[in-house]
């Protein structure tokens, strides 16, 4: 079956969302360390309303730290120009042309019970979105 583009948007999507792997950037990482370091904070200044207060204001200081800095990987992959979208479909279609699925959602399934497939898939995003500025 062919593959289109919307298709190929959702596989790579449903991949990267399957394991949570957005922890992995920077900011996110940034966003833990602030609200763990405020909760500690709180908890050790003011007992078990400080650890409510802490995590209150390290979630919220996290969220103003990193508001516009950086977008999900399916954000990412939704606002890509036509013709990236297109070079990533060529990709996508390449490390898939072996399976045989009807749509999307078995294609999906098909990939997921794949793990050489999705580790292929899983590395074309990485690279893909790491190399974006």
């Amino acid at each position: 079956m062919s593959l289109r583009m919307e298709d190929a948007m959702k596989l790579l999507s449903d991949i990267w969302n399957s394991e949570e792997r957005k922890t992995t950037f920077k900011h996110v990482r940034e966003g833990a360390l602030v609200t763990v370091t405020m909760v500690t904070i709180g908890g050790l200044v003011l007992g078990p309303l400080g650890l409510f207060l802490g995590g209150t204001f390290g979630g919220f200081l996290s969220f103003w730290m990193s508001r516009g800095k950086f977008k999900s990987v399916p954000q990412i992959l939704k606002e890509l120009p036509p013709a990236e979208k297109e070079k990533l479909r060529r990709h996508v279609r390449d490390i898939v042309r072996n399976l045989e699925w009807t749509d999307v959602v078995q294609l999906t399934k098909k990939v997921m019970a794949n793990e050489a497939v999705q580790k292929q898939l899983l590395t074309l995003i990485t690279s893909y979105v790491i190399k974006k500025p």
